[in-house]
């Protein structure tokens, strides 16, 4: 899929619902004064400030340079670098990492938890929400239903939403251990109102479908609003029909930063 390109203000403006969800992950991290603490996948540094203002020593990093570019400008007294997970250069220095929304985009999931798992202290932990299994199973069923309407070929599927049982066993392969792990229905309401739906298309479908060319985008929004309209619009309201996979795991006390599946490779 390559590096995701964001327009990082139409993001902060449109979808703030995405960082407004995520203050309750923050619960479950528990961030300390003091800490180290790892942003993984930051976007435009909201919940990166968040986390600074429990004073723990907080970086966030993020694959898109718009998005760190943003969060920077808004945040300059944190530190923000780009970075993509997969590459993550730190060596058991961190005694959290934190993301939200953000793994469900990452296409080599067995290599990001390999380098968490690397990136973490002893006792560290690793503190995510993302899509799960069944995530936006209502709204992708209309967005298919629209592309093929407009004749345009249906090969839309950049996003891993695993199940409980999936990723527990992803990250356990790599070291880590899992003690919290919960899969949830969260039927989100989309910033906008009447064009809710139309924003989160623009920003979250439309950039990944090279045959969306420009004549075809108004057809294309069109269709997916009115398949969608029966089940995702009440109350001049439109909702996403999420599924969160909320995950806590914690790197055991004996470990050694160097000897899980993928450091034994190379």
């Amino acid at each position: 899929m390559g590096v995701i390109q964001w327009n990082s203000q139409t993001y902060d403006m449109h979808h703030s619902f995405v960082w407004k969800h995520g203050l309750g992950v923050l619960e479950l991290l528990e961030a300390r004064r003091g800490e180290r603490i790892l942003d993984l996948g930051c976007g435009t540094g909201y919940l990166t400030h968040e986390i600074a203002t429990k004073n723990a020593q907080v970086i966030g990093i993020d694959a898109s340079r718009e998005m760190i570019e943003t969060a920077r400008s808004k945040y300059p007294d944190i530190s923000f670098e780009l970075c993509d997970a997969s590459d993550l250069p730190f060596i058991s220095e961190f005694d959290a990492i934190f993301s939200n929304a953000a793994l469900h985009w990452m296409r080599d999931q067995k290599r990001v938890a390999a380098k968490v798992y690397r990136a973490l202290k002893p006792q560290g932990r690793f503190v995510a929400e993302f899509g799960g299994k069944g995530n936006l199973k209502l709204l992708m069923r209309g967005v298919r239903g629209a592309l093929k309407a407009c004749r345009i070929a249906n090969r839309f599927s950049p996003w891993y939403f695993p199940s409980i049982a999936e990723y527990s066993a992803l990250l356990e392969a790599q070291g880590l251990r899992v003690v919290h792990a919960r899969l949830f229905d969260r039927l989100t309401e989309l910033d906008g109102g009447e064009l809710g739906m139309r924003n989160w298309l623009q920003t979250f479908v439309a950039p990944f479908l090279k045959q969306l060319t420009v004549d075809k985008q108004q057809p294309f929004f069109a269709q997916a609003e009115k398949a969608l309209r029966k089940t995702l619009f009440h109350n001049d309201k439109w909702y996403a029909d999420y599924v969160r996979l909320q995950i806590r795991a914690e790197k055991p006390a004996d470990s050694n930063p160097l000897t899980n599946s993928q450091s034994r490779r190379r």
